[in-house]
C-alpha cells in the first residue's frame, strides 16, 4: 500500500478501494490469485467467439431488456455506417512496397528452413525491400510535381517499381514450387503462406498497370486496398473531409430505450435501401409483432420499400423521399407524426458518434473478416449492457 500511495499519491482509501476493486475484477474473470494470462493467451482465446454466438448473445441481451422493460419494440429506426479496417491510407506504390517486403520478409523464414529453395542470398533480399522503399519514396517526391515531364518520370518511377515487383513474385513462385515438395511442416505452412499472398500482390500489380500505365479506371471492386485486411472496401458516403472511407459496412437495427437488436457487417458496398425489410422481418421475428414506427434516412425511401411496409401492416413508415417531391408527398411528409418520427430517427446518429467514441466502433483493431464481426458483436454487447444498466439503477 505505502509503494501504490507514494507512486500515486492516493491516500489509503483509495488506495483501499483499488485493491478491493481489483480482487473483484479477478474474481469475475476467475483469475482469482492465479497468474493473470499474457495478451497473446487473451486474444487466442478471443478468437475462439464466432459471430453467430455473439448475435445468439445479442438476442439474450434484448431478450433481457424486454423483461426489465427497458423496451418493448414499438419503434424500430435502421442505418449504417462504416467501421475502419486497421490499414494505412492505399496507394499504389505503397501496396507495391507492401507485396515486396512482406514476400521478401517470407522468404527470409524460407531460407531457415531450406536453404536452396530460395535461390537468393539474405543479402539480396534485403537489397530488394530497400529497394522497393526507396521506388515508393521516388513515386511520393514525383506525385509532388507538377507538368509533364513530372507525369513522364511518375510513369516511370512505377514501372521499375512493377517490375521489381514482378521479379519478386516470380522468384516467390519458383520457392513455392522448390518448398512444396518438402515434406517438413514448417516449410508446408511457408509455402501456404506465399499460395495465399501472391494473387493478391500479382492483383495489385495488374491494377496499377491498368490505372496507372495505361491510363484506365479500375473499378471499386477489383481493387485490392490491403494486404493485410483483404476483406476491405472502398466506401463512398460522402461526408465532408472524408468522402472515401475504408473499411466495412455496418448495419445497424434499433428500438426504443436505445437497444441495438441486430447488426450486420455488410460485404462491398451494398445498397442500403435493400436493408429494410431485411431489417423489419427480424423485427417482427424477434417480437412477434411489426413495429409501430419504422423510420430511416431519405437513401432507404423506395416506392418499393413502402409497399412492402405496407403490406406488413406498419401505420408509420418514415422514410423522407429524396429530390423533387411532389405537392401530395410534400403534404405527407409535413403531418405531425411524420415529422416526429424523422426527429427520432435523427437520434440514431447521435447513437452511432456514440458507438464510434466510447466503444471504439470507429476502427477495428482486430483482423480479418471474423475479426471485425467480433469486435463488432462486443461493442455492441458493452453497449447495450450499459443501456440496460442505466435504465434499471
Amino acid at each position: 500500500m505505502l509503494v501504490i500511495k507514494h507512486l500515486h499519491g492516493w491516500s489509503f482509501e483509495d488506495t483501499e478501494h483499488f485493491i478491493a476493486d481489483s480482487l473483484v475484477l479477478r474474481q469475475t474473470c476467475r483469475v482469482y490469485a492465479e497468474r493473470v494470462p499474457d495478451d497473446t493467451t487473451l486474444i487466442r482465446w478471443a478468437k475462439l467467439i464466432q459471430p453467430a454466438t455473439l448475435q445468439t448473445l445479442l438476442d439474450h441481451v434484448t431478450d433481457l431488456a424486454r423483461q426489465l422493460k427497458v423496451t418493448k419494440g414499438r419503434k424500430l429506426r435502421i442505418d449504417g455506417t462504416v467501421v475502419e479496417t486497421h490499414i494505412h491510407h492505399p496507394s499504389d506504390g505503397t501496396l507495391l512496397n507492401d507485396g515486396v517486403r512482406v514476400i521478401t520478409r517470407v522468404l527470409q523464414r524460407v531460407q531457415t528452413v531450406s536453404q536452396d529453395a530460395v535461390g537468393w542470398s539474405d543479402a539480396q533480399l534485403r537489397e530488394t525491400a530497400a529497394a522497393a522503399k526507396a521506388g515508393t519514396k521516388r513515386i511520393m517526391d514525383v506525385a509532388r510535381q507538377k507538368g509533364e515531364q513530372a507525369a513522364d518520370a511518375l510513369k516511370t518511377a512505377y514501372r521499375d517499381l512493377v517490375q521489381l515487383t514482378e521479379t519478386v513474385v516470380a522468384q516467390a513462385r519458383q520457392t513455392v514450387n522448390a518448398v512444396t515438395t518438402a515434406a517438413d511442416d514448417a516449410a508446408q505452412r511457408i509455402a501456404r503462406r506465399l499460395e495465399a499472398l501472391l494473387p493478391m500482390v500479382e492483383q495489385v500489380i495488374g491494377q496499377t498497370t491498368r490505372r496507372v500505365l495505361q491510363g484506365e479506371a479500375v473499378p471499386a471492386p477489383e481493387k485490392v486496398v490491403s494486404l493485410f485486411e483483404p476483406h476491405t472496401a472502398i466506401l463512398r458516403k460522402g461526408k465532408p473531409g472524408k468522402p472515401v472511407e475504408f473499411g466495412r459496412l455496418i448495419w445497424l437495427d434499433e428500438v426504443d430505450g436505445g437497444i441495438i437488436t441486430r447488426y450486420q457487417v455488410l460485404d462491398g458496398n451494398p445498397d442500403e435501401a435493400a436493408q429494410v425489410v431485411p431489417s423489419v422481418d427480424a423485427h417482427i421475428q424477434r417480437f412477434g409483432h411489426p413495429p409501430a414506427l419504422v423510420a430511416g434516412d431519405r437513401g432507404l425511401q423506395s416506392a418499393a420499400n413502402e409497399r412492402d411496409l405496407a403490406q406488413r401492416k406498419i401505420p408509420q413508415v418514415v422514410l423522407p423521399k429524396p429530390g423533387k417531391k411532389s405537392a401530395k408527398r410534400i403534404a405527407h411528409e409535413r403531418q405531425d407524426w411524420f415529422v416526429a418520427g424523422r426527429n427520432w430517427r435523427a437520434g440514431i446518429e447521435g447513437r452511432i458518434s456514440g458507438l464510434k467514441r466510447r466503444h471504439k466502433l470507429n476502427r477495428c483493431r482486430y483482423h480479418g473478416d471474423a475479426g471485425m464481426q467480433r469486435w463488432v458483436g462486443l461493442g455492441l454487447l458493452a453497449h447495450n449492457l450499459r443501456v440496460i444498466a442505466r435504465a434499471t439503477a
